[in-house]
This record gives C-alpha cells, structure tokens and sequence, in this order.
C-alpha cells in the first residue's frame, strides 16, 4: 500500500497530502529534487531532475520495480504532467500526459480551448525579442499579460494602454528571467481583460464524469494592476442557472483538455455573456485554501485526491457551513521581524484559525514579483456575510512589523 507523490522540494501541499495518507493506511514515497531537503520524507525519496522528464521516468520506474505503488499523484501545476507519466507506465489511474501538461503551460492550454471552442477571452501570444506593438493589432484594450508557467498571480498585469503595456512587458520580462526555457523567458501571454465577478471552482472527475465540490465567491474586487488573491468563500451566492453555467464551463474544458481523473481547480470571471475560463487546472486548490473543505468527519480534499489516485471509491461530502478563508495580503517588501495581534484576531468571532506561514527573517515580497502569501485566516458562520465580516475583522487586528532590506555595492 504505497502512494507515490511528486512534488517540489518546498511545495505546501507535501504535508497535507502524507497526513491524508496516514489516515488512509497508505507510506508515501516522495519524488523530488530535494536530495538536501530538510524535510525527511523529501531527503530520503527519490531525487529526481524536473527538467530532464525522460531521465525522472527512468528512475521513478527503477523504483517501482523493486517497491510497487499504488497510485500516483503530483502535487501542482509543475508536476502533474510526469506524474502522468509515471502512472500511464504502471497502468495506474491518470490522466493523459498531454492533457496534464496544460495545466503548466497557459499559452498551450488556451490554443487548446480556443479551437475546441470554449468561452475563453481573446488571446494572444506575443515575443519580448520583436516589436511589441506590432504583435498587439487584433486585441482591445484593456488587457491583461502573463508569464506562461507561473501561479499564485506571479507576474499577472492589466495594462491599459499600448504605454503601460510596454512598461509591463519590461517588468514581467525581468520576473521571468531566471527560466532555463528560453521559450518561457521571451514570450507572454495576452488576454483581454474581463468584466465581472470571479468565482473558484472545486470539483473531481471520475471517469470523464465531473463532480462540482464547491463554488468560492471572491467577494473582493479583483480589477487590477495586480490580482492579488484575498478572500474565497462558499457557499455560492450566485443564482443556481449561473453556477450550472459554471460547471458546463469548466466541464467544456476538462473535455477540451482531454482530462478524465483526478481533482479539478478553475478560476473563471461571470458576466452577462456567460462563465469565461481563465484557467483549469488538474489539481487541488492551492495554498492552505483546501483546508476550508475538510468536512466534520475529518475527511479531506487531500484524502478525496489519494483516493482517486488508486481507484477508491470517492465518498466526500463538502461541509455545509459558510466557510472562508482569507489569503492575508503581504504588506510590504522586507524582512519579517514578526507578526503582532495574532492572538487579538483568533480572537474575532466566527474565527476558526489563522496560519502564519512565513517565518521571522524571511523576505516578504509583494506581487507581481512574489508568489508567496504570509498567511491564512480561516472562518465559519451561519451565512457568507457573517464570515467575510469576521475574516476582514481579524486582518485589521494584525500588524507585519518588517525591517528594510539592504544591497551591499560590490567594491
């Protein structure tokens, strides 16, 4: 009974995902790149090269010969697609490799929808090497550009004008220059930016089929410069027609993708014209965020996707209670001294937790340059405005102190 996980050497999600699996009777071995982790179960895996999936394959199937998994699964956007690999060659549950890949690359996966004709806004995409105007003559303004293989609104930027799209383009060009694919670190995404509201959907498929968890409402206004993420809350408040529109969406473009396994993340915008995708994506929801889905049984979305992963029945039922969480926005570029009013704001009414997950003498830095929240806050209630007043309640109670970050010239 051994579940293999592949995943980044510091990827949050490799903690949930081995208590879920301790609860499911299951060892995990960790494929990673993390040979000099601090984390044991990373140190003592298997120590794999993410650019170098042929070679990641060799080894990975060297090891199942000797010790057989079950399942496999890959923890985010930048594993999913060996993962598939892995498990296509074992003949364990996956979904196609070229389907997983497109959760990885969103210029790819919007060529895909785009010609399988799914309601995706006007793209484009341009190279930072040629005249940038030139490239733009289809689109409308505003729009919004975007590295092709970063998440958490890494690098995602409104410009409004053919002026501060040339300023933009400057600034995501230096964010993505440390990418070995010299593809990746010379082109961009651009897509016409989308009126409306912005909702998360959460769901799983089994067998082709898609199954809907949960709707989050992103009750704060996300218009730009930068999307930076803050609070997601559920249930819906959206009309029922609206969220059936939403799930045909997202179920458009599972099949689109050709995806048949595994659990499904989508952001998407809602406007009168319909549910428009911006991106879908074969896996669970990223940061802490899924711990608002743990159900009173204890049973989580981490136990739902190990459960998927070796052909167990899934039997997940969300909580029913208003539940939110706010991804704490980061106040500022510095190093984190500390954090005061913690214990004032857990204790806010309808609180449930607050997670400060960057540690005292770390650099904290703001998007689009950063890609890392300092913390979650997490609430219950009787109804959604009962729990988006206590989430935004417990922020106000919490202070970063940070100190200024200092260069030394070279001599």
């Amino acid at each position: 009974m051994r579940l293999l996980l592949i995943a980044q050497p510091y990827s949050y999600r490799i903690a949930p995902f081995l208590a879920a699996a301790q609860k499911l009777d299951l060892e995990v071995i960790i494929a990673s790149r993390g040979e000099h982790s601090l984390v044991s179960e990373v140190h003592q895996g298997i120590h794999v090269d993410f650019d170098d999936h042929p070679q990641a394959l060799v080894q990975i199937l060297e090891f199942a010969k000797r010790q057989p998994f079950i399942g496999v699964l890959g923890s985010d956007d930048s594993t999913v697609e060996l993962a598939a690999k892995v498990a296509a060659q074992l003949e364990l549950p996956h979904n196609p490799p070229s389907a997983a890949r497109l959760s990885s690359r969103k210029d790819l996966a919007r060529k895909r929808l785009a010609s399988s004709r799914c309601k995706v806004p006007q793209y484009c995409l341009i190279n930072l090497e040629q005249t940038l105007p030139d490239q733009m003559s289809d689109m409308n303004w505003p729009v919004v550009v975007k590295p092709l293989n970063l998440s958490a609104s890494q690098g995602v930027i409104r410009a409004d004008t053919i002026d501060e799209f040339k300023q933009v383009c400057t600034r995501i060009k230096t964010i993505i220059s440390h990418n070995p694919d010299d593809f990746l670190n010379s082109h961009l995404l651009v897509e016409a930016y989308i009126e409306g509201v912005e909702v998360a959907y959460e769901g799983f498929l089994l067998a082709g089929q898609l199954t809907t968890l949960t709707i989050f409402d992103k009750p704060d206004p996300l218009q730009g410069p930068y999307f930076e993420e803050t609070i997601y809350v559920t249930p819906s408040r959206l009309s029922q027609t609206i969220q059936e529109q939403i799930k045909q969406s997202v179920n458009d473009a599972c099949k689109a993708y050709g995806l048949v396994t595994g659990p499904i993340h989508a952001e998407l915008r809602v406007n009168d014209q319909g549910a428009w995708i911006l991106e879908v994506a074969s896996r669970t929801i990223g940061g802490e965020c899924a711990r608002v889905l743990d159900n009173d049984a204890g049973y989580s979305l981490e136990m739902l996707t190990i459960a998927l992963a070796i052909g167990q029945p899934a039997d997940y039922q969300p909580p029913k209670s208003a539940r939110g969480v706010m991804m704490i926005p980061v106040p500022g570029s510095g190093i984190l001294r500390r954090v005061e009013g913690i214990a004032k704001a857990r204790a806010e009414a309808h609180i449930d937790k607050i997670d400060i997950v960057i540690r005292e003498g770390n650099k904290l830095i703001p998007l689009p340059e950063g890609n890392q929240y300092p913390g979650y806050i997490f609430a219950s209630g009787e109804t959604q405005s009962e729990v988006i007043k206590a989430l935004k309640a417990a922020h106000q109670c919490l202070k970063f102190v940070l100190a200024p970050v200092f260069k030394l010239n070279k001599v």
